[in-house]
């Protein structure tokens, strides 16, 4: 017994990871939403893929399109191992449920059988009358024709329950036959993902060998690429401190009217007052008022109150209004699933330093989320909030920049756009199209956000 309670114990313990790990399981549903939103994003890095081959050369852009390929199709490969354990589980169920019901037959058959030689045997309604007309009163008589009545019913109910029984194993064994070429199905699948995994494999290494032969001129390709970003986030970081500077002289301009204004009412209240006094000292020289009459009563205004001092929850002046502290709030309560800006495509590149897995002297920096998508592709607003400039920088195309409150989106690589600086725009509304770059293959938007001045780490806000 002392043996067996620290194993007990160390049961007791496991067991909540236990559980945690298996609601953490997919279920069937999640699966197929998942299978299909795969199956979206491989159609799109295809495309995307295809738009980079019509370059005359091979480009970065190609080699991420593969790889982002080969990710996918990697995750649908897991995606299909986890619906055949669904299956296996379905096929192991079904399989035990045939068991029992071939057991349940056997028992209800020999059952019967027995009813079936009984009956037999006792065929005569000579016997059966006088079995009944042998009892010593007539309520036994009446007990035994009740007893010979429910015999039969049980008889009918026993061929019935075989009859059903033999149904429902029918049934069982098609669904197992349906789950057993299911899974066949699906393995077959998978086994396709595979060998097409393996081609997408073999194109990447042959664009790897010939990218290798241009190391130079990636190298000085990525060099002036980081001085554009450079332009852009100057630019980007010189409207955000101009927005500023604009809210701090509007908030300091409502200060100092306020200040006047409360000035101006102090002055008039404290004229009234000296007025009401010197018609008090009036009315007091006045020879013909009555001695008993009591001096007028002056009423000393009360000063100005100071309006309610609110609970400052930011000293911040892009938050000075109700509605830009809510905007801001709203944004902020949306980290990690504000949509994609694109409406098809994939993820080229994520926010921050990606060294490249194939070519160990390539390492990008970015300052957001890179999206690829088709030419011309449509550029959307992943939240409520007002455009508030709209710029071109050389290298970089169009730059549109929302503000949400405090915070601030920016789209950089447009090449049309739909809006212009003081729109109010909407979620998902499509604020430009995608330019060309690259090595003029596919279109390519980069996502930026800001708080404040402060860039933000895009791969935590984007719904993945």
């Amino acid at each position: 017994m002392k043996k067996f309670i620290p194993v007990l114990l160390l049961a007791l313990a496991l067991m909540p990871a236990v559980l945690k790990a298996q609601n953490n399981q997919p279920s069937r549903e999640e699966l197929e939403q998942r299978k299909r939103e795969l199956q979206k994003e491989m159609d799109a890095a295809q495309a995307m893929l295809n738009e980079t081959k019509k370059s005359s050369k091979e480009s970065l852009a190609q080699l991420r399109a593969i790889r982002a390929k080969i990710d996918l199709r990697s995750r649908m490969i897991r995606n299909i191992n986890d619906e055949i354990k669904f299956i296996n589980s379905d096929i192991n169920a079904a399989h035990r449920d045939v068991k029992t019901l071939e057991r349940d037959l056997d028992t209800l058959k020999q059952q019967y059988a027995q009813l079936i030689v009984s009956a037999y045997k006792n065929r005569s309604s000579y016997t059966m009358l006088n079995f009944i007309f042998s009892a010593d009163s007539f309520n036994e008589a009446i007990k035994r024709y009740q007893y010979l009545k429910q015999y039969r019913e049980f008889r009918s109910r026993q061929a019935s329950n075989i009859l059903e029984t033999q149904e429902q194993l029918r049934l069982k064994v098609k669904n197992l036959e349906e789950q057993r070429q299911k899974r066949s199905a699906t393995l077959k699948t998978e086994q396709e993902q595979r060998e097409i995994i393996e081609k997408d494999r073999k194109e990447k290494d042959e664009v790897v060998t010939k990218l290798k032969g241009r190391e130079k001129e990636l190298l000085a390709d990525i060099n002036q690429k980081k001085k554009d970003q450079k332009k852009v986030q100057d630019a980007i970081r010189a409207v955000i401190r101009k927005e500023i500077e604009d809210a701090r002289r509007k908030a300091a301009a409502e200060e100092l009217a306020r200040k006047k204004a409360a000035e101006a009412e102090r002055k008039r209240r404290e004229e009234e007052r000296k007025r009401a006094l010197a018609a008090n000292e009036a009315a007091r020289a006045n020879n013909n008022t009555a001695a008993n009459v009591p001096p007028p009563v002056v009423e000393t205004p009360a000063p100005a109150e100071s309006p309610a001092e609110k609970p400052s929850r930011v000293l911040n002046v892009l938050e000075a209004t109700p509605e830009a502290v809510a905007l801001s709030d709203n944004f902020e309560a949306n980290k990690g699933k504000l949509p994609w800006p694109i409406e098809s495509g994939i993820i080229l590149s994520f926010f921050g330093k990606q060294k490249n897995a194939d070519m160990e002297r390539i390492t990008e920096e970015n300052d957001g989320i890179r999206f690829g998508t088709r030419r011309g592709g449509n550029v959307k607003a992943v939240f409520e909030g007002e455009i508030r400039r709209v710029f071109t920088v050389p290298g970089a195309g169009y730059v549109v920049m929302i503000r949400h409150g405090q915070f601030f989106t920016n789209y950089i690589g447009l090449q049309n756009i739909n809006v212009k600086s003081g729109d109010k725009v909407r979620t998902g509304q499509v604020i430009g199209t995608a330019r060309s770059n690259e090595d003029e293959s596919a279109g390519v938007v980069e996502l930026q956000i800001y708080k404040g001045t402060a860039l933000q780490n895009t791969n935590g806000w984007i719904k993945r």
